[in-house]
């Protein structure tokens, strides 16, 4: 499984609604410019969020972007399979009756743990729980040039 650049876009968009729930709404561009996503794809990423009821569209010149629910209420598998559809890693996990081997293939188990592994742990990753981790990793963040470590 590989997260699309879509996947991608959809997370940054929901994260940066999580870090500004106090607002109403958000414009497409600030978003954008914020988290750094091209604001043509994110229209649309915004698109396929909302229909999943992620995310609520107010159009017009004081439209914007706010979450439909709360961010505690919204996992990151949630986000990526509304962009991305069902995570599976092998075709023999998502069509089994694609697979002739499956009643004897010793590596079915692995793709079936691995896919449960990773199922579980984006369905335990509230958008709450990462809005609170960027917020506290930004505060830390040098904002000044001088602040800045040159490394070496």
């Amino acid at each position: 499984m590989r997260l699309t650049r879509a996947g991608e876009y959809a997370i940054r968009c929901v994260l940066y609604l999580a870090m500004h729930q106090d607002r109403t709404l958000i414009s497409r561009k600030e978003i954008a410019e914020a988290m750094e996503i091209p604001a043509q794809f994110l229209g649309k990423v915004a698109q396929s969020l909302s229909r999943a009821g992620i995310i609520a569209i107010r159009q017009g010149a004081q439209g914007g972007y706010e979450m439909a629910k709360a961010p505690e209420a919204v996992s990151l598998l949630s986000v990526v399979e509304a962009i991305d559809g069902e995570i599976f890693l092998n075709d023999c996990i998502h069509r089994p009756d694609t697979c002739t081997r499956q009643t004897i293939c010793s590596v079915h188990r692995v793709w079936e743990t691995a896919r449960r592994q990773l199922r579980e742990t984006l369905a335990g990753t509230t958008l709450a729980a990462l809005a609170r981790e960027e917020e506290q990793a930004c505060a830390k963040r040098p904002t000044r040039p001088s602040q800045i470590d040159a490394g070496g």
